[in-house]
């Protein structure tokens, strides 16, 4: 197991050594840190724990790249691991947010909040970080801005079982159509993606963050335009596969929304220079709005 963490404070390998012990439940004498300034022969390549220190710039101050041995039990999860760092340095402790955004980072601090931070890096032979945002307050970084970091919402990774069914049935039926994008075989498959991610994330309560960028909101209802839209523009049997699929998710939609009678969404898509549609999603809203 390897785990890449970074450290708002400065830590000496002694330090570092210390915290990993208790953080793995292992004796000092297994715990092997080693940094820049280490005479690699004489490192304990046998110990259950290696880590590397280097010496970074900016708001954060200590990397840490760590090998677990398969052996040491239980072996946390990053985030697990971060937490427990945290505690044991009493500096709060970067890693790597799951979506496909280089700057996505969760942020673990020592009083036990975990929160999305936005960590940048300088193009310098040797990079200068910067972390910008952060969605809840965090003692050491006073200076930082706390706000809401729309781009990971966009890139969570929901899976779509419905959507991938879907297009796997239409795959078989017209394989050039479906892989062709801009055909109404494409778009369908996008878009009925797009619409069970939303209903998704809305029955996880907008996990992990609880929130959802109302833009994005905007975007899922009119995928939803577009599913209807392109029915008429496909085969019989794909509309009927098509309507199969929608059902369940509408239904939850349905389920999960309350009549937008102050029309909310419909002003705020005006609001944002869009037109809305005529479907009764529109007319529909998460109760409360999650943005």
């Amino acid at each position: 197991m390897t785990y890449n963490l970074l450290t708002l404070e400065s830590l000496s390998l002694d330090r570092v050594t210390l915290a990993l012990s208790q953080c793995f439940h292992v004796g000092v004498e297994d715990v092997d840190v080693a940094d820049e300034a280490t005479d690699q022969d004489l490192r304990n390549w046998d110990a259950l724990v290696l880590c590397e220190k280097t010496t970074v710039l900016g708001d954060v101050s200590t990397s840490l790249d760590i090998y677990l041995q398969e052996s040491v039990e239980p072996q946390p999860s990053e985030r697990e691991l971060a937490s427990a760092l945290a505690r044991a340095t009493r500096s709060a402790v970067l890693f790597p947010a799951e979506e496909a955004v280089p700057s996505a980072y969760w942020l673990a601090a020592e009083d036990g909040v975990i929160t999305r931070a936005r960590l940048n890096s300088s193009d310098d032979e040797q990079p200068r970080y910067t972390i910008d945002v952060v969605e809840a307050p965090v003692a050491g970084l006073p200076h930082v801005r706390v706000d809401r970091i729309s781009e990971v919402v966009r890139e969570q990774q929901v899976p779509t079982p419905v959507g991938a069914a879907f297009a796997a049935h239409v795959q078989r039926l017209f394989p050039k159509e479906a892989k062709t994008p801009g055909t109404p075989h494409w778009y369908a498959s996008n878009r009925l993606g797009a619409w069970e991610k939303l209903v998704l994330q809305m029955e996880a309560g907008w996990a992990p963050g609880g929130w959802f960028p109302s833009d994005l909101y905007l975007e899922r209802l009119e995928a939803r335009d577009e599913l209807d839209e392109v029915s008429d523009r496909l085969p019989e049997s794909v509309t009927s596969l098509l309507g199969n699929a929608l059902a369940p998710l509408d239904t939850l939609f349905t389920r999960m929304t309350v009549a937008d009678t102050d029309q909310v969404c419909r002003e705020l898509a005006r609001a944002q220079g869009i037109t809305p549609g005529r479907g009764w999603w529109w007319d529909r809203r998460p109760d409360p709005l999650p943005w």
